[in-house]
């Protein structure tokens, strides 16, 4: 009897593990991704999920044995209504809408932010269209707990399992994401993001700039933050060493949102373009600044190299009415 009770003692542990992997966040998490994402050697402590369908959102999380933030495995907040979308978006582009993003696979409609956190938007056939006459989303956010191996292919797995859940928790209806190939990039660690040879990057989503005649082109290099599906995307241009460095961002926001990131106090920014896309606003930018002292890209030549990167993501994505302002 001692050595049966010694065993279930033992044993007890990994029986919960199985558990909670089996049933946190309604079963949706994939078992073998999820022992990858959580700490070595830790056992998973505790899971809780909460679903509001007529409040339009979701959210579930799994956590395993230590003290603080560090005990996250995994955590998902989705919501189908504007205004909780709005102030999440806001939330992530505080800064006139340039705080650090990182693409996610090509195909799935998302990106990563500044945080780490995965934000993915879907479109909603099964909930029609809101009092504007917008088409409602689901908007998903994933987070992964700091101890997570984000270079893992298990990230991906997660996350879109994840997300696929919440969409059908949520009555959104849209089709199933498929989990890409691929490792997830880390989030910004405060290095600058890999870059190519602006001569190289006529294939890539930022091809625009390859063909775009910028001056001392052989000198800038171009930082592919876009993926073509996804609300919101950069192109970042630089050139220089770390002694002399100077950088041209250019940006785009899909959404009516993005209308906030673009104006302060009802003026626009300068530098911006508009389209409409999708029935709803899109807008463009760029961010100059560090370029000041580069010559032949003053504000003249600023504004021609934005206008052929919104005329690029126009075409892309099925766009009109592009107009420069600011």
């Amino acid at each position: 009897m001692a050595v049966l009770a010694l065993s279930g003692w033992i044993a007890a542990p990994y029986v919960k593990d199985w558990w909670l992997v089996r049933t946190a966040c309604d079963g949706a998490l994939p078992t073998g991704a999820v022992r990858q994402l959580a700490a070595p050697g830790g056992h998973l402590t505790k899971a809780d999920t909460a679903s509001h369908e007529r409040l339009g959102d979701y959210g579930c999380s799994l956590r395993f044995e230590g003290h603080g933030d560090n005990t996250l495995v995994v955590r998902v907040n989705a919501y189908t209504r504007r205004d909780d979308q709005d102030s999440e978006f806001l939330s992530t582009f505080p800064q006139e809408g340039f705080a650090a993003q990182r693409p996610l696979a090509e195909g799935l409609p998302g990106f990563m932010d500044d945080f780490g956190d995965l934000h993915f938007l879907l479109r909603c056939p099964d909930l029609g269209k809101d009092a504007e006459g917008r088409q409602r989303k689901l908007l998903a956010s994933v987070f992964l707990g700091r101890n997570s191996a984000y270079t893992t292919h298990a990230a991906y797995e997660t996350a879109v399992a994840l997300v696929n859940s919440a969409s059908d928790r949520l009555g959104c209806g849209a089709g199933p994401l498929a989990v890409p190939k691929g490792d997830v990039t880390p989030p910004d660690s405060g290095e600058r993001p890999p870059t190519i040879p602006l001569s190289r990057a006529g294939d890539t989503a930022c091809g625009w700039a390859a063909r775009a005649q910028v001056p001392q082109a052989a000198r800038w290099s171009v930082a592919v933050l876009m993926n073509n599906a996804a609300p919101t995307g950069r192109c970042d241009l630089s050139a220089g060493s770390d002694a002399s460095w100077t950088e041209m961002r250019f940006a785009a926001w899909y959404g009516d949102w993005s209308n906030r990131v673009v104006s302060y106090d009802g003026v626009r920014r300068p530098l911006t373009a508009t389209a409409r896309c999708a029935g709803e606003a899109a807008n463009f930018a760029v961010d100059a600044d560090a370029a000041r002292g580069t010559p032949g890209v003053g504000k003249a030549e600023q504004r021609r190299l934005l206008k052929a990167f919104a005329e690029d993501q126009v075409e892309r994505r099925g766009c009109s009415g592009l107009r420069l302002t600011g």
